[in-house]
C-alpha cells in the first residue's frame, strides 16, 4: 500500500484539492485498496476548517465531494506513516522538512514535479484567486504521480 499526504499552507484549498482528486483518479483506476490518500497544512491558522467555498466548488465541478474534511496540521510522526509528502510550494517543503526534523528518506516532494515541471510550484488561489488554474496544476501533477508509481 502506497500512503501519501498531500501539504500546504492551509490545508483548505491546494492539498485538499490533491487528497481528493488523487482520490477520484485511485477511484476510478479501481485502485483503492492500494493507497492511503490525505491531506494536512504546514501552519496552524485553518485547523478545524472545511475546504474553503471556491476549492470545493471546483472540485464539484468536476464531480468530486470533499465533504467532511476538516483542515489539521502536518505532524512529525507522519514522516513515519506516510511513503510520500507532497508539497504544493517551496514553503511548504521548508516547513514539511522542519516539522518532520528534516528528510532523511527523501519522501517530500514538489507536486509538480511529477507533472514534469521540477521546481514548479502550485500558486495558492487563497490569494491569486485563479481556482481554474491551481485545478489544472493539481490534476496534472496528481496524473503524474499516478504514472510514477507505475499505475
Amino acid at each position: 500500500m502506497t500512503k501519501m499526504l498531500f501539504a500546504c499552507h492551509g490545508n483548505i484549498c491546494r492539498s485538499p484539492m490533491a487528497e481528493y482528486v488523487m482520490k477520484d483518479l485511485v477511484k476510478k483506476a479501481r485502485l483503492e485498496d492500494q493507497f492511503l490518500i490525505a491531506s494536512a497544512a504546514t501552519s496552524t491558522e485553518e485547523i478545524g476548517n472545511p475546504v474553503y467555498p471556491p476549492a470545493r466548488r471546483k472540485l464539484a465541478e468536476h464531480g468530486i465531494s470533499c465533504q467532511g474534511h476538516a483542515a489539521r496540521q502536518i505532524q512529525a510522526q507522519d514522516y513515519r506513516k506516510y511513503d510520500l509528502l507532497i508539497g504544493m510550494d517551496n514553503t511548504n517543503i521548508r516547513n514539511m522538512r522542519r516539522i518532520c526534523g528534516g528528510d532523511p528518506d527523501g519522501k517530500i516532494h514538489l507536486l509538480m514535479d511529477y507533472a514534469g515541471q521540477p521546481g514548479k510550484e502550485v500558486a495558492d488561489p487563497w490569494y491569486t484567486g485563479d481556482f481554474e488554474t491551481t485545478w489544472q496544476d493539481v490534476l496534472s501533477g496528481c496524473q503524474g504521480l499516478l504514472k510514477a508509481l507505475g499505475f
